[in-house]
């Protein structure tokens, strides 16, 4: 299957084109303005509602097929991330007018190249960005950035909240490991296998193996949940929001992250080599 999608960051957000999967981060928590300030940013304009069965998308001077296509695929999101959360998830997508827009929506200084970002408790597409993307890359967006806003990320490492996300959104996406791990695959076929879980540098924008970072924290996520269950991968995450990774890890899969690591290098090295 070709599917005419890649990954590339751009400040807090992904691009994506070419071959490969992926999906778009969210802004850092760190970055994010608090929640009073976000709730009193809103779309400039005349703006159009359209509701789906579980989603509202809030349009500004966009096509109204789009938005109703919008509402369609937030509404296959929603079930995708509820469906591996257990929890009833309602999407409030903004598609502002312009890419500019975006930028201000989301308070930070430009959004250019992005599809998408989460952004507090909504979704907000970049228009140009998301305009490029296949009807896959569409839903693979949308379901990784709701699974941010629904699981929240506070707290976690970089390789636990963005894995998990492309767990989720990789989930029911139709795209195979090696597809969505072509430069990861590439790599390790050229025997550089990774040595380590990738940190907050391997997600900083204008990384070479910005990527493979992402596939990684993928792999990593799509471990633990093939060796000791989905349920265990979610509550793994939700533990490790609330007292952090590694006790969460000891309590929920009796691993460190160094004995995680271990296994997780040698699935990465069965699944692509």
């Amino acid at each position: 299957m070709s599917v005419q999608v890649s990954r590339r960051v751009v400040m807090a957000g992904l691009l994506l084109f070419g071959l490969g999967g992926a999906a778009a981060p969210q802004i850092p928590p760190a970055a994010r303005p608090a929640a009073a300030e976000r709730a009193s940013v809103t779309p400039a304009g005349s703006a159009q509602v359209v509701r789906g069965e579980l989603s509202d998308v809030t349009g500004v001077g966009a096509d109204p097929a789009l938005l109703r296509d919008l509402a369609r695929r937030a509404d296959t999101a929603a079930r995708r991330v509820s469906a591996v959360l257990g929890t009833t998830v309602t999407p409030h997508v903004v598609v502002p007018a312009s890419t500019a827009e975006a930028a201000r929506l989301a308070a930070v200084g430009s959004v250019a190249g992005l599809a998408a970002l989460a952004d507090g408790d909504r979704v907000i597409v970049v228009p140009d960005g998301f305009a490029r993307l296949t009807p896959t890359g569409r839903d693979v967006v949308l379901t990784h950035e709701l699974t941010h806003v629904a699981a929240g990320t506070r707290g976690l490492p970089p390789w636990l909240y963005e894995g998990f996300a492309d767990y989720v959104a990789y989930k029911d996406s139709g795209l195979s490991l090696p597809v969505a791990a072509a430069e990861l695959r590439a790599e390790v076929r050229a025997g550089r296998v990774p040595r380590a879980l990738p940190g907050p540098g391997g997600f900083a924008p204008g990384t070479v193996r910005l990527a493979q970072s992402y596939q990684e924290a993928w792999l990593a996520c799509r471990f633990l949940a093939e060796r000791f269950g989905e349920e265990r991968l979610v509550a793994l995450y939700r533990d490790a929001r609330a007292r952090g990774v590694d006790r969460a890890l000891r309590a929920t899969a009796g691993l460190d992250v160094a004995r995680l690591t271990g296994m997780w290098r040698d699935y990465v090295r069965e699944r692509l080599g």
